[in-house]
């Protein structure tokens, strides 16, 4: 049995903030995964790289439109798959070295980590050679979290992909079908059908991304009805066949009686936290419904003492923003028991990286009305202003939702090119409590830039 003053379960976020402030500790890390967590090796970071090309090859198709005829003469998959990976790789494994090689106060422990008692851990080394325990004064559970496969997948047997494995294939899929109609699907639908394979949606709702504002989700929805093979409110019910792009094929039958017939099948329903799998019980942790770690404002367990948690695995966000402005909670606190801090979860934006680009922060249309406030809302189309003629777009938008008297911003949400980059002014805007009208008047706004579309729709309000 080991003894440490913290242990931390996960290399994700929950790395982040062992800094020189910990030099003077004894600390344990567990990973059973690979080093560096879900946004470094199968998620945000890689993800984005392979939609940066996806774009570069949606620019190319539409380059005449512009009066610049061009052509793809070929996608190397391959070449993109490795460019990415020979980025991600790298430093997930300079990450490792640092930790086991350069860190002498840490000690890192390669397995599945599960409580057996109070800030009590049995911890299953990966490589088979038995299993360590360890204790704590401290934990931090940062364990993440994984895929969701359904129950009707799962029982199959029919091999598919996920958001942690489909970006490793060896080629494109003539015909992917995605089983998913959130942010993960969403992306990976442009992501491949940019890069070649036709693709079919498969949703359960009547619309795709119905998370986001109801406007956006309508529109977005129109958009990809026309680029893929969109199944809408259709839930599966059986499966079969051994596709996965390795010259076999899947077969999905939906509760309609159609079919959908794929080379590959990728399966994007979402992210469940790992605690489950964690004998959280055993050490008095408590659980939202759901699955999430339950903690206070500080990041504490509410149940368990000297126990903290951030990320996925405990956040309602699973956003590595998120996560990041929780780890530095947790650092902070950890070190400071007399001076807590409280973890800030107001105006948490986010972004859906797919065509046309989506961002998002503060309350929808419907949220707002909802919660009984007066509120005035302008939509404002790219194709209103200059640089939107530039750019020829014709689906582009920006809704900004306020409340009357006061013109306070409420929420605000853009669909369009650059929408992650357009978003952030009004993100800074919310934060400091600037005003729809002081924000649209009491500053220049470049002509004929693209943030015109947000001063528009700013202007637009009816205050």
């Amino acid at each position: 049995m080991s003894h440490h003053d913290l242990v931390v379960i996960g290399t994700g976020s929950g790395n982040t903030f062992l800094d020189e402030r910990f030099a003077g500790l004894d600390v344990a890390l567990v990973e059973h995964g690979v080093f560096g967590g879900t946004c470094l090796n199968v998620g945000c970071i890689p993800t984005k790289m392979y939609v940066y090309a996806a774009d570069v090859a949606e620019t190319v198709r539409h380059a005449h439109t512009y009066g610049v005829d061009a052509s793809i003469d070929k996608i190397r998959w391959t070449d993109i798959r490795d460019r990415v990976f020979g980025r991600i790789d790298p430093i997930s494994a300079g990450g490792r070295e640092y930790r086991v090689e350069r860190s002498p106060n840490v000690t890192v422990y390669f397995g599945h980590a599960r409580f057996t008692g109070e800030r009590e851990l049995a911890v299953d080394r990966t490589d088979g050679s038995g299993t360590e325990v360890v204790t704590a004064d401290r934990v931090v559970i940062a364990a993440g979290s994984r895929p969701s496969i359904p129950p009707v997948v799962a029982a199959s047997g029919v091999p598919f992909e996920t958001s942690d494995t489909v970006m490793r294939i060896d080629a494109v899929p003539r015909r992917l079908a995605i089983l998913g109609s959130g942010f993960i699907g969403s992306e990976f639908a442009h992501v491949f059908s940019a890069l070649g394979a036709e693709v079919t949606v498969i949703a359960r709702g009547p619309r795709l991304l119905r998370h986001l504002d109801d406007t956006i989700s309508e529109r977005f929805t129109e958009i990809a009805a026309a680029r893929w093979d969109v199944r809408l409110g259709r839930q599966v019910t059986a499966l079969s066949g051994d596709g996965t792009g390795g010259g076999g094929e899947v077969t999905i039958t939906l509760d309609d009686g159609s079919q959908v017939v794929a080379d590959t099948l990728l399966v994007a329903t979402g992210r469940i936290p790992n605690g489950d799998r964690m004998d959280l019980d055993r050490a008095g942790i408590t659980v939202h419904a759901d699955g999430r770690v339950a903690v206070d404002e500080f990041q504490r367990s509410v149940s368990a003492e000297n126990v903290w948690a951030l990320g996925d695995v405990s956040s309602p966000h699973q956003l590595k923003h998120v996560a990041n402005h929780e780890a530095k909670i947790v650092g902070h606190n950890l070190g400071n028991p007399a001076e807590l801090r409280a973890t800030n979860h107001d105006l948490v934006p986010s972004a859906v990286f797919t065509e046309p680009q989506i961002a998002a922060v503060g309350l929808t249309e419907s949220e707002a009305r909802e919660q009984g406030l007066d509120v005035t809302v302008k939509v404002q189309n790219y194709g209103d202003v200059a640089y939107g003629w530039a750019m020829e777009d014709r689906t582009g938008l920006c809704k900004i939702v306020a409340e009357k008297g006061t013109g306070r911003l409420l929420g605000a949400h853009i669909l369009g090119p650059q929408a992650s980059t357009l978003i952030q002014q009004l993100i800074q805007a919310m934060v400091f409590g600037q005003d729809a009208r002081a924000l649209a008047t009491q500053q220049y706004w470049i002509h004929p830039a693209l943030p015109e579309v947000v001063e528009n729709a700013l202007l637009g309000l009816e205050i």
